[in-house]
């Protein structure tokens, strides 16, 4: 039988179920198994991408089209540069960002942690936000949800639960009016380099986040 089949209270329980079980698994990977099953990964995301097919998930109500693509940056890109470009002044005035030509190291580095931001939005807006849209019924709570469960993700990390928690938040906001998450991925990019680069090593464990964060350091 098809989810959407059953009644809307029905329905509604067991997707609330479904987000509930799956965060749990994300979690217990970020804690546990990374270490005791690595490649367990390949299996809750093909649960996640299973579930897409059982809800009869769009694309486009996912935001991974061009569908809002430009209505997502006219929002979240000038938002963006209004916070970023504060701290790359600082950065410049305190010595921590210093203009370079990046090579190609660097140049696989930022793609490579771009696709992990792709990656994370995709997981946040168009899996569990998309989830939770469909649960709870405000916007704003449901935007909330998502940004603890977001930073929660992060501890004990403390910069970056706090960073993730509150663009978690605006992120959310964001999707929850104009689904698309290219925009997204693309400031939580810039973001995570600014982060990381002027944040003390010894505060951030280089962004480590789990068990991680504790080992970070430890030869």
């Amino acid at each position: 039988m098809r989810l959407l089949a059953l009644p809307s209270e029905l329905r509604r329980a067991l997707t609330g179920v479904e987000v509930t079980a799956m965060y749990a698994c994300v979690l217990l990977y970020i804690w546990r198994w990374q270490y005791s099953h690595p490649r367990v990964w390949v299996l809750l995301l093909a649960i996640v991408l299973a579930t897409h097919v059982v809800h009869r998930d769009r694309l486009r109500d996912l935001g991974l089209t061009r569908f809002h693509l430009r209505a997502s940056a006219e929002v979240i890109l000038p938002l963006a540069l209004a916070v970023y470009l504060p701290v790359v002044l600082a950065g410049f005035l305190t010595g921590r960002i210093r203009f370079m030509i990046p090579g190609l190291a660097a140049l696989a580095y930022l793609g490579g942690y771009g696709s992990w931001c792709v990656g994370q939005q995709y997981l946040a807006q168009s899996y569990f936000h998309h989830r939770l849209m469909s649960v709870v019924r405000s916007r704003h709570l449901s935007s909330l949800l998502v940004a603890v469960m977001f930073g929660g993700a992060h501890l004990p990390n403390p910069v970056l639960t706090a960073v993730t928690t509150l663009g978690g938040f605006v992120f959310s906001e964001v999707f929850a009016r104009r689904r698309n998450i290219w925009p997204l991925a693309l400031a939580q990019t810039a973001g995570g380099f600014l982060v990381a680069a002027l944040t003390p090593a010894g505060l951030i464990h280089n962004m480590r986040v789990g068990p991680g964060y504790w080992f970070w350091g430890i030869r």
